[in-house]
């Protein structure tokens, strides 16, 4: 479903040059649930962008659905993962508000969309908090909100950046039952994660280090 082929993203600030992907080739099968670590500054919030196609490439091929989109301007960037990619974030709206503003440009009327936004936050456990602003959720809350926001056009694709934030123990828990029961679903999901314990519920676990995939570790052969 997903397909990065040799992608190389260099970041230039004044006379500094970084390389913050290093010739990377991944593939991320359809229903599959990838976790994504490394250190910080490893490249993971990159490679997630260019996932999702907010970013390119500079060099490489990346490919969506069997699509080879590099090269691709951003408006049909965006016209491709219109629908198809879920991001988690949130703005200071109101929970329905939030979550109705990414339908702002589906078809459908209005009534509809409001039907299918009161059912996602009925599921979500979210329906008495439908008039509330962010500010007055609780950490665990906004979490459901964002992402609410981002499976309410029921994406094929779904891309987490540390999903559980700084949430205490309990509503990081909450959040990520949620992503175990959008995986048994059969969404793709791509997360990336600083905890072990996290990318253990993903399928697949992807280390990045200075950029680049790094290679399993292999036992020392014994004499």
């Amino acid at each position: 479903m997903l397909k990065c082929v040799n992608i190389m993203k260099r970041y230039v600030a004044g006379d500094v040059l970084t390389t913050a992907l290093n010739h990377v080739s991944l593939e991320v099968g359809t229903g599959e649930y990838v976790a994504i670590m490394g250190p910080s500054g490893c490249g993971k919030s990159t490679l997630l962008s260019i996932l999702g196609m907010l970013d390119t490439g500079d060099s490489g091929e990346y490919w969506f659905e069997g699509q080879n989109v590099s090269g691709w301007s951003e408006a049909r960037l965006s016209a491709r993962r219109r629908g198809r990619v879920g991001f988690i974030f949130i703005e200071e709206l109101s929970v329905a508000e939030n979550v109705e503003l990414a339908l702002e440009y589906s078809d459908g009327p209005a009534r509809e969309r409001r039907e299918r936004v009161a059912h996602l936050l009925d599921k979500l456990d979210l329906s008495c908090r439908a008039s509330h602003r962010p500010s007055q959720l609780s950490g665990g809350q906004q979490q459901r909100v964002a992402i609410a926001r981002a499976l309410i056009t029921k994406p094929a694709v779904l891309l987490a950046d540390e999903p559980t934030g700084n949430l205490d123990s309990a509503h990081g828990e909450d959040v990520l039952r949620l992503l175990d029961q959008i995986s048994a679903e059969g969404t793709t999901i791509v997360m990336v994660t600083h905890s072990a314990s996290q990318a253990a519920r993903a399928a697949r676990t992807v280390d990045l280090l200075d950029g680049a995939i790094a290679e399993p570790a292999t036992a020392a052969s014994s004499n």
